[in-house]
């Protein structure tokens, strides 16, 4: 753990809402995670940037306008998050917002994806969401404070070569949607984003991925943009803020939600004519980690649990 200098510092800064509260966001080392933690501390948040790179987490920090701490953690090691928790309190104190943003992907055939790797998606994604959640618990409980899930339109419709990805994002949104039934009482607030496509090194090859690609293609033209990570960090901000129980990025996915079920059909329907014209030599080539960051977590987790060199 590493504790950035400058505390306390605001240059002029309007008070918000959020002026003096403490911010958890997972997945801090880049993209929207990086992105939201700089947006929440221009709010007046003291934040707690957690994530697998550690370079990268404390260049992110010494960016930010207010005191931070940044924490190399694994959100699958829930013992490492339980510790986490407690850095967070002692150092900045007690969470008022928590975001699990942590998120890898895969892309690739089921049959030819490890299944160590399938079940990796699966850990960071969902697991690692809930481990977050419960070790912060506590601290949302003394500030009634709110919990953000990061979910995805992959929730909407699952798609083809993407199997650990969009089960894990729908596994997310449900884990969400049962938490809030149970911490309501409590004056815990959880909040559900849905991102679509997004500018993050996650989705930089998406030309690689021929089912990803037709599905793009066959939406319309304004469903096609790619926002940047600092426009969805305004967005979840603006979310964050109100407390929202949902959170679009961008703003016109809500009205996608009436036609939810009808989006399996129609995403099976446009993947099934692309993925007959593939032969199985591509789709074997698209198998593997998306993103420098889903590779980064991918390369840690392997050396973490690699037999030691026999002497």
């Amino acid at each position: 753990m590493r504790e950035t200098p400058g505390a306390g510092r605001r240059h002029g800064r309007h008070e918000t809402p959020l002026s003096g509260r403490v911010a958890v966001v997972t997945g801090a080392a880049r993209g929207v995670g990086e992105a939201l933690a700089r947006r929440l501390s221009s709010a007046g948040m003291l934040v707690a940037l957690v994530g697998r790179e550690e370079e990268s987490l404390r260049r992110a920090a010494a960016s930010l306008p207010t005191r931070s701490v940044c924490i190399e953690a694994d959100v699958t090691d829930s013992a490492a998050l339980d510790r986490a928790a407690r850095q967070v309190s002692g150092t900045l104190g007690r969470a008022s917002v928590v975001v699990a943003n942590a998120g890898i992907a895969t892309g690739g055939p089921f049959v030819r994806t490890p299944a160590d790797l399938w079940q990796r998606v699966v850990d960071v994604n969902l697991t690692g969401s809930a481990n977050t959640a419960r070790s912060f618990l506590p601290h949302l409980t003394d500030t009634r404070g709110y919990f953000l899930q990061i979910a995805s339109t992959a929730a909407f419709g699952s798609a083809p070569m993407m199997s650990a990805y969009c089960a894990s994002k729908a596994g997310a949104e449900s884990f969400a949607l049962a938490l809030r039934g149970e911490v309501e009482s409590d004056g815990i607030g959880v909040g559900i984003a849905y991102l679509h496509w997004t500018g993050t090194d996650m989705v930089t090859g998406i030309s690689d991925h021929p089912v990803l690609q037709a599905l793009r293609r066959n939406q319309p033209r304004f469903a096609q943009r790619v926002h940047s990570p600092d426009q969805v960090a305004d967005w979840l901000t603006t979310g964050i803020t109100r407390r929202a129980r949902h959170i679009y990025a961008p703003p016109w996915l809500r009205w996608c939600q009436p036609l939810r079920p009808a989006f399996p059909t129609i995403v099976t329907h446009l993947a099934r004519r692309e993925l007959r014209r593939l032969s199985p030599t591509e789709l074997a080539g698209d198998v593997g980690v998306l993103g420098v960051g889903g590779r980064a977590d991918w390369d840690a987790h392997r050396a973490s649990t690699r037999p030691p060199p026999f002497e």
